[in-house]
């Protein structure tokens, strides 16, 4: 078995998203349940594409993907505290793109949790790979981590 590999830390994410916490998160063992964790990814990549490149979800031809998941979890998140959800590319490819995401509690410098979101894009109509478009392109190099970045 190996070694468990310490939290990321801020400094290792390009953008932020913060998210409030709700009193339905909380699960029966008093903490934000795992499942939230992936919301808060999805919201904070989401929010990313819309506000950064442009993205219209709604009417856009070319969409986003979720085609893998993960998550690690280091220390528990409780309601009413907020969440920052750091945000960088770990790898970008011709039609798919890695994202790798943090869980912080506001202040502080360690993760509470750590993931990372697979994206593959896609022409709506037909549901088949496409090359990510122009404006997305340009908004996740924005955030992608550099070769001596990458782990």
């Amino acid at each position: 078995m190996s070694a468990r590999r310490r939290p990321g830390l801020r400094r290792d994410y390009a953008r932020f998203h913060r998210i409030t916490t709700r009193w339905m998160d909380n699960d029966i063992f008093g903490h934000v349940n795992n499942v939230q964790y992936y919301s808060w990814f999805d919201t904070a990549i989401n929010t990313h594409l819309v506000e950064e490149g442009g993205f219209d979800p709604w009417n856009d031809r070319v969409v986003g993907f979720c085609v893998e998941s993960g998550c690690r979890y280091f220390r528990p998140v409780r309601w009413p505290q907020p969440v920052e959800v750091g945000l960088r590319v770990g790898h970008l490819g011709n039609s798919s793109v890695r994202y790798e995401c943090g869980i912080f509690l506001p202040g502080e410098e360690e993760a509470c949790a750590e993931g990372h979101f697979v994206h593959v894009f896609v022409d709506r109509t037909v549901e088949r790979p496409v090359p990510i478009p122009a404006n997305i392109r340009r908004c996740l190099e924005a955030i992608a981590r550099t070769p001596a970045e990458s782990d």
